[in-house]
């Protein structure tokens, strides 16, 4: 149902574009995409289509290859997942979660034993999306280095 396909530098002014809508920009911040952004080792970055259309951002990346992360805890290979729908009229219709899903089965398949994810406490949407797709909230929301997070981990089934 999703298509995931890596960010090119072709991408770089569509993801900028995404980034300035205002229901992303709340909670992505304003770190831009540039080309030092897609040529880190550590991190996966993919556009994420449906039925042909790109709708979403998802990035993938080793936790334990950031020196200090908040993930540290994690399991060696965890990774961490950060991602956005960018069209709107998308949103609220489940495909968040059926994304991150897929995201997270896929990350599975290839080895990780856990997956973390870190939104924004009050970022409820998004929160909901997560525990739809399997995760949990892992302890009170904390400072990090990219400001105030609800950790959250997903494990495979057993």
């Amino acid at each position: 149902m999703y298509d995931f396909r890596p960010v090119t530098i072709a991408d770089l002014s569509l993801l900028n574009d995404w980034i300035a809508r205002p229901h992303v920009a709340r909670w992505w911040g304003e770190e831009m995409f540039d080309e030092a952004y897609l040529a880190d080792a550590q991190s996966d970055l993919w556009i994420v289509s449906l039925e042909g259309r790109p709708f979403a951002f998802a990035q993938d990346y080793a936790v334990h290859g950031f020196g200090p992360h908040h993930f540290d805890y994690l399991a060696l290979g965890a990774r961490g997942i950060d991602q956005f729908i960018a069209e709107a009229d998308l949103l609220e219709q489940g495909h968040g979660s059926a994304f991150v899903r897929a995201q997270v089965e896929r990350l599975f398949a290839g080895g990780a034993p856990v997956v973390g994810t870190d939104p924004h406490p009050d970022n409820a949407r998004a929160i909901r999306a997560y525990q739809k797709a399997g995760f949990v909230r892992a302890g009170d929301p904390r400072e990090t280095a990219w400001g105030l997070a609800q950790l959250m981990e997903c494990r495979p089934s057993p």
